[in-house]
């Protein structure tokens, strides 16, 4: 099932193609991430979707109803879509309960009610109701930015980076209390942001835009093992890329044969996340590899090795901060998990 679909869409500004033949679809009650470089479409698509830009061509349709069909369309008022920017863009002079009392109807009975409930929704104190936005933290304020696009009760909700500003302890505990507050809403969510790890943690779709297309789409899973391209890989997250030769379900690489997945043969290029390259003392038979540098990183800490074929690049692998190697030191390396064979 489908609340929300694009087809084709192609957005062009003078000499630069912004969205060029992007389709997607989105379900009820998900949360889909936008990623992608910057200049690669993202919120221009956003923008589209929201209705405060038109597609040269293409369609957009969100539950049955046709919103865009090239530059004619919907205005953005009339969409009931929701939609939280990076900087909240709350008014100033305004109480946080005006604030979100802002988007409501003319005439609304219990207003008082609603924003107490909308309050609680986002998880805020009801005493925050007579403050101004200057006197929240940055959290705060984004919280009451999405109690005030839920106060309009809309059928979708659009984050335009809403965590960027916010500091990297803040923005985890944003980003999983914003998730939590609407799939308990059951709003369907999209989210456009240049950090792949809030894309991975936050979306049940992860959708990569580069150059104004559309690249791959599909679960966080999916895409992180499995990306369509070198691009992508690295874009994901770090990647180790190898040179190998693939027949029958293995490749044979500088970390000696390792299982693949899909049918290839012949000459190819694997990919390993770090993660799945370990460090083991029993077995000498696995392949072998000096340590070149060790960076301490807590509960995680990052290898770098020289691999035997002096032609590759040391591989960056992670490894526990317990009994950490030293530099110079000769370790064995078994991998666990196939590995992927890149397009």
């Amino acid at each position: 099932m489908t609340l929300l679909s694009l087809d084709a869409i192609s957005k062009r500004y003078g000499e630069v193609q912004a969205l060029e033949s992007v389709s997607l679809s989105v379900g009820p009650g998900s949360r889909t991430a936008v990623v992608g470089p910057s200049g690669s479409g993202k919120s221009t698509l956003l923008r589209i979707i929201a209705g405060f830009e038109f597609p040269d061509r293409g369609r957009v349709s969100c539950d049955g109803t046709l919103l865009a069909e090239g530059p004619v369309g919907v205005p953005a008022h009339k969409r009931g879509i929701g939609i939280v920017s990076q900087d909240g863009a709350l008014f100033p002079h305004l109480s946080v309960a005006e604030n979100i009392a802002f988007g409501f109807e003319r005439g609304v009975a219990d207003r008082a009610k609603r924003v107490a409930g909308l309050l609680d929704m986002v998880e805020l104190d009801g005493t925050m109701a007579t403050r101004r936005p200057h006197q929240l933290s940055g959290g705060q304020q984004q919280r009451v930015a999405l109690a005030r696009a839920l106060g309009r009760q809309p059928r979708m909700m659009l984050l335009d980076e809403p965590f960027s500003a916010l500091d990297t302890g803040l923005r985890e505990s944003m980003r999983k209390a914003v998730a939590r507050v609407l799939q308990n809403a059951g709003i369907t969510a999209i989210l456009v942001t240049h950090d792949q790890t809030e894309a991975l943690s936050f979306a049940d779709q992860v959708a990569v835009l580069r150059d104004g297309r559309l690249v791959q789409a599909g679960s966080p899973q999916a895409l992180y093992r499995q990306p369509r391209d070198r691009e992508t890989a690295l874009f994901l997250g770090d990647a180790v890329l190898l040179p190998a030769i693939v027949n029958g379900g293995f490749a044979d690489c500088a970390l000696g044969r390792v299982a693949i997945d899909g049918d290839h043969a012949g000459k190819a290029e694997i990919m390993l996340r770090p993660e799945q390259i370990n460090i083991v003392t029993d077995a000498p038979q696995k392949t072998s590899a000096r340590v070149i540098d060790v960076q301490f990183g807590g509960a995680v800490s990052t290898v770098a090795l020289a691999l035997p074929d002096t032609s590759l690049p040391p591989v960056l692998i992670r490894t526990s901060g317990l009994a950490l190697p030293v530099p110079g030191d000769i370790v064995h390396l078994a991998v666990a998990g196939p590995a992927h064979v890149l397009a």
